[in-house]
């Protein structure tokens, strides 16, 4: 019986083997047939897959710690508790509950508790405090205006002051604890409340004391942060309203009418001048602050942008009245000098490239080209003056070693090229004999600047040379203006004698320009023949295809008779002259590249 209890045993732990060994087979084939994922310990699976539930809520968990950091809710909040105060006494007083004046001086008082508060809270470092102080300054502006121009119940005298003390207020705040936000928005509320009081018919005498202050304050506001934008907009709001004074006291004096007594024509001048000196005062505190750093744009051209457009505006306005521009040219020759001697003492501090020195430099010369004529009386005889300061500044500019003011000196040579050759074609007296004589002075002073440049070249370091023209091709310029002058100077020799030579002075004139032309390439094309000189080779072509084109395309449409045969044989023999030039010219390069290995090898023996 043992025995058979014992088989039966054993075929039941084989049955139940033999099972077991089935259903591993089955799950084995399962797993080759299923794609392979990353074995992941059981644990670690868990807390990515709870990472992946929960990564919405973390998105929302960061984004309400940065508002909490930040105190972007808390600030809202208040922002909202404050306006709503504020549309309250709005409310009530346009309701009539209590007066306009009690209204006003409520709204006033509540504005000026903000910017308290605001001190006050900058003083815990509560990081509610730029939401008051932002509020006080938005309110109390906004209330000025409102309560000045819609009830009539504040006088013009006190809205002014009002803004100033805010303004004045809030950057003292914003200089005791070091903070931007109460001198950006003071100043901003200062200059476009100002502007905005009255308009269109301010009184621009108070006006202009408002707009300095901005102006000031601005300068103060970017001492604390680097902030052109907030300048800018001061900047451009003081200007259009300086021009449109300007311009409506010089349309009442075009008319010969009374000026109204908003206009204040005594005050004009003066406060043109009190704007230049400050903003020329305040580009050049920002250079100095600046010099171990890169000077911002606009105290770069704060000064140009006082010289140019403030004398533009005076000019206009003396204009209009018909008064003589003597004294005002000659007090533009001041600013001139002054601006110059900024330079010269900025320079003298001999840092490596005399940084800002060329912002004065600059607007002197701006200023010089616009005050010259009015102070000589005479716009033509201004142009060789002009240039003459420009060969000095260049002298000056090697021993400052500042190639900005090098390249400033390049523009007014070609200032005053381009002057001449438009006065030369609108006045009636261009061809006259005494308009050669400025003509052929600028002709000569261009030259010799030109020659200068070849002799010394661009110093080393500077930004417009290193960078853009490390060749110094851009004095090319100055041989082209001088030949555009002396071009001007001959022509007006040549007309005179015309009334004895041809009947026909229209057909002569015009054509004896094109052999002037024809002539100045044949002489450029000797010259650089014998001084080997590729880049006058250059400007001999260029005159040449600037001459073909007068004699084809004018002389031939618009001329006949012996003056136009002059004019075909004057530019044949020169293409001619040249091709034989040109010819030569590789034998030119090869003996110049021998004498040059010559000097080289004799100075190697040496």
């Amino acid at each position: 019986m043992k025995d058979e209890a014992l088989e039966e045993r054993v075929k039941q732990l084989t049955e139940q083997v033999q099972a077991l060994t089935a259903s591993l087979e089955h799950l084995s084939g399962q797993q080759e047939k299923a794609p392979q994922q990353p074995s992941v310990p059981g644990p670690v699976r868990a807390r990515v897959s709870e990472s992946e539930l929960d990564e919405p809520t973390e998105i929302t968990e960061e984004f309400l710690s940065w508002a909490g950091k930040n105190s972007l809710l808390p600030r809202l909040s208040t922002l909202c508790f404050l306006l709503v105060v504020a549309l309250a006494l709005r409310t009530v007083t346009d309701n009539n509950i209590i007066n306009t004046l009690a209204g006003s001086a409520l709204g006033m008082g509540y504005a000026a508790t903000l910017v308290a508060a605001g001190w006050y809270l900058y003083g815990k470092e509560n990081p509610l405090a730029p939401v008051c102080a932002a509020c006080g300054a938005v309110l109390m502006a906004t209330i000025v205006v409102e309560t000045h121009a819609r009830f009539q119940s504040l006088p013009l005298v006190p809205a002014y002051l009002t803004l100033m003390a805010t303004g004045a207020a809030m950057a003292i705040t914003s200089y005791r604890f070091s903070a931007f936000v109460p001198i950006s928005l003071g100043t901003l509320g200062l200059c476009l409340a100002g502007a905005a009081i009255d308009y269109p018919h301010p009184f621009y005498p108070y006006l202009t004391m408002v707009l300095l202050t901005a102006n000031i304050l601005g300068f103060f506001a970017a001492r604390l942060k680097r902030c052109s934008w907030l300048r800018w907009i001061v900047l451009v709001t003081t200007i259009l309203m300086l021009y449109q004074w300007g311009i409506k006291l010089g349309m009442a004096l075009a008319r010969k009418d009374i000026p109204e007594p908003s206009l204040a024509p005594a005050w004009f001048l003066p406060a043109i001048a009190v704007f230049a000196a400050t903003w020329t005062a305040l580009s050049l505190l920002g250079i100095r602050r600046n010099r171990s750093d890169k000077v911002s744009r606009f105290d770069l051209f704060l000064p140009s942008i006082a010289a140019v457009l403030l004398y533009g505006l005076a000019s206009y306005q003396m204009s209009a009245g018909g008064r003589n521009k003597f004294l005002l040219g000659w007090t533009g020759i001041a600013g001139v000098a002054i601006l110059f001697a900024v330079a010269i003492w900025l320079a003298g501090e001999k840092s490596p490239g005399t940084p800002g020195t060329n912002v004065f430099v600059f607007a002197g010369a701006a200023l010089l080209a616009i005050a010259l004529p009015g102070a000589t009386g005479h716009f033509l005889l201004s142009l060789p003056a002009l240039a003459v300061a420009a060969f000095f500044l260049a002298l000056l500019s090697r021993n400052w070693e500042n190639g900005g003011v090098r390249l400033t000196t390049y523009l007014m040579e070609i200032y005053a090229c381009a002057a001449l050759t438009i006065l030369a074609q609108r006045a009636p007296t261009s061809v006259d004999f005494l308009t050669a004589i400025p003509a052929g002075l600028l002709t000569v002073i261009c030259l010799f600047h030109y020659q200068w440049c070849r002799r010394w070249p661009p110093p080393a370091g500077s930004g417009f040379f290193t960078n853009f023209d490390t060749n110094d091709r851009s004095a090319v310029l100055l041989l082209l203006a001088a030949l555009a002058s002396g071009f001007f100077a001959v022509r007006c020799i040549v007309y005179q004698f015309l009334p004895s030579l041809s009947t026909d002075i229209a057909s002569a004139f015009r054509c004896a320009q094109s052999i002037i032309i024809t002539a100045s390439a044949a002489g450029l094309i000797l010259i650089a023949v014998h001084f080997r000189n590729k880049e006058i080779r250059n400007v001999a072509i260029l005159v040449t295809l600037i001459g073909g084109i007068k004699v084809f395309l004018y002389d031939m449409l618009g001329t006949h008779g012996i003056p136009l045969v002059l004019s075909v044989l004057s530019f044949g023999l020169v293409a001619a002259l040249e091709s034989i030039m040109l010819g030569r010219w590789p034998r030119i390069s090869a003996q110049e590249e021998e004498d040059t290995a010559g000097h080289g090898s004799a100075q190697h023996h040496a």
